[in-house]
């Protein structure tokens, strides 16, 4: 599929600030399941942009505005190209406690530090465990949306795994976050990915107003070469595919935050976001 993405975000500060220091995560990946062939940012109040890799190898944007401002505007547009993927592998279970596959999932295999050992996170745990690890990811794919309530304004970007599982209810990022917890506790390494969904609605069309989105991947042992990251979206019950565009991933949702920064003053700041994919294959 090829898209063309359109990202815009207003900071409104109730008071000026200055000195406002950002990083911003809002370019898409370039691997082998998808090409970029275009991106623009632009920033206002005009800023010094440097472009870098982060640790986990996103490509983020340092901005840096000195002077004072009442506001910041920014847009990306982005071309994107997506294939799908190829089916996953299905390696035996012995494949995890390798020396080969323990280096490949590095910290993405620790578990989650702030989670909390819970009897409801026990019984997931046991319900999704199976023989293979291919059919643990899809079990615990299938189940969380099946156990929990998709429902905006229930949580928050802070919000704990503790948070989804006693008020049974979140959005992606919980999703996302209980599918990595459930996944190293068995001994699969998982990472955070964000990015976006073209989700035109029940009509179809060719664009469409969405979220940023939330989804993993999971590390597989293959039986016939080295492991292999497969991307599955446990808020929608499947397997990522060209309808995903990925930015970028971590451990966790803080790794990969579309705008992260610090300004001088005591403002406070409202913000609004609007993100629009259209097909351009439509």
């Amino acid at each position: 599929m090829n898209f063309a993405i359109s990202y815009r975000a207003t900071y409104r500060y109730d008071d000026p600030v200055s000195d406002e220091h950002d990083v911003l995560r809002l370019t898409p990946a370039s691997n082998e399941l998808q090409r970029v062939h275009g991106f623009e940012l632009t920033v206002d109040p005009a800023a010094r942009l440097f472009r870098h890799r982060d640790y986990f190898g996103t490509e983020a944007t340092s901005v840096n505005i000195p002077e004072p401002h009442e506001r910041l505007e920014i847009a990306a547009d982005a071309r994107v190209a997506t294939r799908p993927a190829p089916e996953p592998p299905d390696g035996d279970v012995a494949a995890l406690d390798s020396e080969d596959y323990r280096r490949a999932g590095a910290e993405f295999l620790l578990p989650w530090s702030d989670v909390k050992r819970t009897d409801a996170l026990a019984e997931l745990i046991a319900e999704t465990r199976r023989p293979r690890p291919l059919e643990t990811l899809m079990a615990l794919t299938e189940l969380i949306p099946d156990r929990f309530e998709y429902r905006s304004g229930v949580t928050y970007v802070g919000s704990t795994i503790d948070d989804l599982l006693g008020g049974g209810a979140g959005v992606c990022q919980d999703f996302a976050h209980l599918a990595l917890a459930i996944l190293r506790r068995a001994g699969i390494a998982g990472r955070y990915v964000s990015g976006y969904l073209f989700a035109p609605g029940g009509e179809g069309g060719a664009s469409a107003e969405v979220d940023t989105h939330a989804w993993v991947e999971a590390l597989l042992p293959d039986g016939d070469g080295g492991p292999r990251w497969v991307g599955v979206d446990p808020t929608n019950a499947k397997l990522a595919g060209p309808d995903h565009v990925k930015i970028g991933h971590g451990r966790n949702y803080a790794d990969v935050p579309p705008l992260r920064g610090v300004y001088r003053g005591q403002a406070r700041a409202e913000h609004e976001v609007k993100v629009r994919m259209v097909d351009l294959d439509a």
